[in-house]
């Protein structure tokens, strides 16, 4: 794995309120190889050049380490936004399991998103850091179909291991939760699809539910998007530029998806607000906006 030139791992994060309450972010790993079709950060606005290519940062975790020392704010660090920490080479190199320890050393908090379930090897680091502080763990799940989900997520483990993930951090007492997002029109937008990711989440152990609805398309995203269609669902493509054009959001043609999402998560007692969700996991704060689901 390529190595690349890095002055600082930590930002202070412009939106924290919206996005579960974060006040840093951290991206320890650059590109990602889990070739998800529809992924936002391989839009040409990040410049993420050779995006399926992951490269590490040098001598990151020494810099976290003197960036930890130096904040006087403590806060909630989220983690994966850009690119899945959790990927095939955090096996090897244990980058964010270093990131982690650092991240309880200094009692600061922990917001990370994944795909993998590589996530429960650090589930002692995470009941470490919530002793302390608060924590909130995130699986995105767009389909309960193991092969559906192979097909729009080739380079990640199927969404039944992730909800076994789900399952064991949450009998150890973490805060864990599923993002639907996003929900793929002529895709993933069926509503057998929708209440079987809410009850699966469920009875896997999940507090919440969380999704934005539809579809982001732009720039270079959009181009890779298409392609990936044209591949795996012929004439698919076609529907994209009738319905939307241009848009860059593409929400579900079907509007009562938006009643059936909240409907399913009060019948099995999910969260699915944002201030909801930031509130139940954070023990004093102040909270944003809620984002809309459709």
């Amino acid at each position: 794995m390529e190595f690349i030139e890095a002055k600082t791992i930590l930002q202070r994060a412009s939106h924290g309120d919206e996005w579960f309450g974060i006040d840093y972010n951290m991206n320890l790993y650059k590109g990602c190889c889990h070739k998800c079709i529809y992924c936002d950060s391989r839009s040409n606005c990040y410049q993420v050049e050779d995006f399926d290519r992951v490269r590490a940062k040098k001598d990151e975790i020494e810099i976290l380490n003197q960036e930890l020392k130096s904040k006087r704010k403590k806060g909630v660090i989220g983690i994966g936004a850009m690119s899945d920490t959790y990927n095939p080479f955090e096996k090897q190199y244990e980058i964010t399991k270093k990131a982690l320890e650092l991240i309880s050393y200094y009692k600061f908090g922990v917001s990370i998103e994944t795909k993998s379930n590589l996530i429960v090897r650090d589930i002692d680091i995470f009941k470490e850091i919530n002793r302390k502080a608060d924590v909130i763990l995130k699986f995105t799940i767009t389909s309960a179909d193991d092969n559906l989900a192979k097909k729009i997520e080739p380079g990640v483990c199927a969404s039944s291991e992730r909800l076994e993930a789900m399952k064991l951090l949450s009998k150890q007492g973490l805060f864990v939760g599923t993002l639907l997002t996003p929900i793929i029109p002529f895709i993933t937008d069926s509503e057998e699809n929708i209440k079987k990711i809410i009850k699966l989440s469920y009875e896997n152990g999940a507090k919440f539910v969380f999704s934005m609805g539809g579809v982001t398309l732009r720039e270079n995203q959009r181009d890779y998007f298409y392609e990936q269609l044209d591949k795996i669902f012929p004439k698919v493509k076609e529907k994209y530029i009738k319905n939307y054009g241009n848009n860059y959001l593409c929400y579900p043609l079907n509007k009562n998806l938006s009643k059936i999402f909240k409907e399913e998560c009060e019948k099995y007692g999910l969260l699915y607000k944002m201030n909801d969700i930031i509130k139940a996991y954070k023990k004093d704060t102040k909270h944003g906006e809620q984002l809309k689901f459709i």
